[in-house]
């Protein structure tokens, strides 16, 4: 007797059509790979930090006006974004039950890490050319 893998599902669960939806794969592999990513941005974040601490203003601007410097800060606002992001979302969908309240807040988790990600990039610019 062959057993299929919808025959393993509980008979509520065949009828409603629930199942994996395929995506958490990449999902895991995103907040892995950023996460990896992160630690040694982070490491130059702080210290750059350190580096900077008791520094006037002009010592912290010709710093982040280094290209190196720079990119480096660019990866780490872009990585921190996008895990922060992916973080969450796995947090409102395994505690969220309500399915009007879960993508309300999916949305509003996704618009907040793209405005601070944007916000943070944009100030990088700003130091970085000087505009």
């Amino acid at each position: 007797m062959k057993i299929s893998s919808s025959s393993m599902a509980t008979p509520r669960a065949r009828v409603k059509g629930l199942g994996s939806a395929r995506t958490g794969t990449g999902h895991f592999w995103a907040q892995r790979l950023t996460g990896f990513a992160l630690v040694p941005l982070t490491l130059c974040f702080v210290l750059t930090l350190v580096g900077l601490a008791g520094a006037d203003h002009a010592r912290a601007v010709a710093t982040l006006k280094s290209p190196l410097t720079g990119i480096l800060m660019l990866g780490f606002v872009l990585a921190g974004a996008y895990h922060m992001r992916l973080g969450m979302q796995v947090i409102i969908e395994d505690y969220v039950h309500g399915e009007g309240a879960k993508v309300l807040l999916l949305m509003l988790n996704t618009l907040f890490a793209a405005l601070v990600g944007l916000a943070s990039v944009y100030a990088l610019l700003r130091i970085s050319f000087g505009l």
